[in-house]
């Protein structure tokens, strides 16, 4: 089968092959035949190294798609079904799991570390324990969601990351009281997402900070109340706030240096949400004074910071209530051959969301 493979980390394109093999199949575990994946900003972060990931892999792990086989013991899904992937299951069992955090369950994680695809120069790996850049994929049941069958497939990938995570950083991590004031450093999928969140929840002001024209554009329509570059941020929030800062600052790029910028932005007494994922040795910079004085809450938000099933299903309602837009995050649609193309189109920010159909 066809899969998208990066050979080393650090190499910026990826190579289609046809001769992977997907492996693992047996107890407990399911054949997917992915239909579409979403590219995320966290794809590329492991291509670069920024988040780890054993290599050489095949990225990918916001998808969606048909249940093909199931192994023995699986009840929860049968062939036809369709569903989103899930690249943080919960195990149910583990203290986190136990207290309510399911999104901090481990289990996920531990599948990162085992092959799940084969060819003949050895073995490949699958990111986030997932990896759907490629036809097919086998992994824990866990990891496959049932959806309705009125969710296209598409929507359904967008689902599985990026949206349950921007939405969930206001609605979960943040709860964006109404009436508020908020802004959101990094409007793309994610971002835009959160935005979508923080309009949901009854802001009066989101500002959208980010430095590409056409995402300022773009945020303007899913909610935001003014898109500004980062270089007119500090206007902003003099004109929006009278210089105090904003009640809610939700950072969506993964960097200290902006992550510094939301902490000076963020009122005394408000809220910093960090969404964005960044890299082990980037490290944020405060002094003890300032976190004792200013009394600003720092929230950092995993997945979203809420129940993953809960999340999707909500998702799924908002979705069809037309309260939020789905449809409208998907910018850009190229075939799995074309791949690297969708890559320069995160790389340059021209996407929001680019969907590869498989």
């Amino acid at each position: 089968m066809r899969a998208a493979v990066l050979h080393e980390i650090g190499q910026d394109k990826l190579e289609i092959l046809d001769d992977v093999e997907a492996v693992g199949f047996g107890p407990g575990r399911v054949r997917i035949r992915v239909r579409a994946t979403g590219l995320c900003h966290s794809d590329l972060s492991a291509m670069s190294g920024v988040l780890p990931q054993p290599a050489p892999f095949v990225p990918g792990h916001e998808g969606a798609g048909e249940i093909i086989e199931v192994g023995e013991e699986v009840t929860r899904v049968k062939p036809g079904d369709r569903v989103v992937v899930c690249w943080l299951p919960a195990c149910g069992v583990c203290p986190a799991c136990r207290r309510g955090q399911t999104e901090l369950c481990l289990a996920g994680f531990m599948n990162a570390g085992t092959p799940n695809f084969r060819r003949p120069g050895g073995d490949l790996f699958g990111f986030a324990g997932t990896g759907t850049f490629t036809e097919e994929v086998v992994v824990d049941a866990g990891c496959a969601v049932p959806i309705p069958d009125d969710v296209p497939f598409d929507i359904a990938a967008l689902i599985g990351c990026g949206v349950t995570t921007g939405l969930g950083a206001a609605l979960n991590t943040a709860d964006v009281e109404a009436g508020s004031s908020v802004a959101v450093i990094g409007c793309g999928g994610v971002g835009v997402s959160a935005i979508q969140g923080a309009r949901l929840k009854g802001a009066a002001e989101i500002v959208a900070v980010d430095p590409v024209a056409a995402r300022r554009e773009a945020a303007l329509k899913f909610g935001a109340t003014e898109a500004v570059s980062p270089e007119e941020l500090a206007d902003a929030k003099q004109r929006i706030t009278g210089g105090e800062g904003f009640d809610y600052v939700f950072e969506v790029v993964g960097r200290s240096t902006t992550a510094r910028t939301a902490y000076e932005t963020t009122r005394r007494g408000g809220t910093l949400v960090v969404v964005g994922a960044g890299a082990m040795d980037d490290f944020l910079q405060l002094n003890m004074f300032e976190l004792f004085f200013d009394e600003k809450r720092i929230l950092p938000s995993m997945y979203g910071g809420g129940d993953v099933l809960r999340s999707y299903e909500r998702t799924i309602a908002l979705w069809r209530a037309g309260r939020i837009d789905l449809a409208g995050l998907i910018t850009h649609r190229v075939p799995l051959a074309e791949i690297n193309e969708a890559l320069d189109q995160m790389r340059t920010g021209a996407a929001l969301r680019t969907c590869i159909e498989i």
